[in-house]
């Protein structure tokens, strides 16, 4: 276990520190993967504004004040999967990577989530960074793919984690 602390976002500093986190890891993950004017066109100023707004089942992964890390979590976001869980979004900063941040942040979410039978989240087609994690972690590609606008067309590919 590491000296990091996971908790539910609730002060303005997490929630600047959020919108920093998701401003910064855009950056590092997905340059390269997504429209380049679309990745400059997600500011850190629209970032924080996104943090404010969405307060609700958020959990923010510190190393003492700062907030290194994040992950949302809820039921999944449509019926075409029935008792399900989802994990929309997760991110740590990259001086983080390799130090169980994700690690700590994903089964902390899976506490949140442990009345459903299994858990989605979608990933960015190419960002095998992320689809090694995910794999290690314990989820599987089920085949569905979705097209998502970001600046271009990107392929977001569904993976699925089965409770035993």
């Amino acid at each position: 276990m590491s000296n990091y602390i996971i908790k539910p976002m609730q002060t303005e500093s997490e929630m600047d520190g959020k919108g920093h986190v998701h401003y910064q890891s855009y950056q590092e993950a997905y340059a390269g993967l997504m429209d380049a004017e679309y990745l400059s066109s997600m500011s850190e100023e629209k970032c924080k504004e996104i943090a404010h707004k969405w307060l609700e089942n958020l959990l923010v992964a510190k190393d003492g004040e700062k907030v290194i890390g994040f992950v949302g979590y809820g039921k999944y976001h449509d019926d075409t999967l029935s008792d399900c869980g989802e994990v929309f979004c997760i991110y740590v900063l990259a001086d983080y990577y390799g130090k169980k941040v994700g690690y700590e942040l994903m089964n902390a979410a899976f506490e949140k989530l442990k009345e459903y039978k299994r858990i989605a989240l979608w990933v960015l087609k190419g960002n095998e960074r992320a689809i090694r994690f995910y794999e290690r972690y314990g989820f599987c590609f089920d085949g569905k793919e979705e097209t998502i606008q970001l600046g271009t067309p990107n392929t977001e590919l569904r993976m699925i984690f089965e409770k035993e």
